[in-house]
């Protein structure tokens, strides 16, 4: 296996609040980060996404269930398990998704992550996770 990807996966074992200098190790420096929500470009507006998204989040944990790599590029699967006091009542939520990574120069310079925003958010906030849950079944009985 490529040794980047691995340690990009390695990474994502240990990346925490207090410790994102990691970043710097795998990411490269004009990094463009794309995932449903937010599109970052550069490694330090890249720490600031990281410092932004721990600073709330009891615990995170992500789970890799398979991996590729083709030419330049690296394909990561994952489950991530995950638990903020204002999302589903502080209790673990579980999101699958997968992210497609481009590589240059020994690191990560273009890194685009695929998952469900509803699964993620919108269905563990109390009100909106409601209608957001109601639709989905009247869209099931369609």
């Amino acid at each position: 296996m490529e040794p980047i990807l691995e340690k990009f996966i390695g990474m994502y074992d240990v990346l925490r609040a207090d410790n994102l200098s990691v970043l710097a190790d795998v990411y490269h420096p004009d990094i463009v980060f794309i995932d449903p929500l937010h599109v970052v470009e550069g490694l330090d507006e890249l720490t600031e996404y990281f410092q932004h998204l721990y600073v709330n989040v009891q615990s995170i944990e992500f789970d890799i269930t398979d991996r590729y790599i083709k030419d330049n590029n690296g394909f990561v699967y994952w489950q991530m398990r995950y638990c903020h006091p204002k999302l589903n009542s502080g209790n673990e939520i579980v999101v699958d998704g997968h992210s497609k990574l481009t590589f240059l120069g020994g690191k990560v310079a273009h890194h685009r992550d695929y998952f469900d925003v509803g699964s993620l958010l919108y269905r563990q906030i109390p009100i909106l996770g409601y209608l957001v849950k109601l639709v989905d079944k009247r869209a099931a009985d369609a």
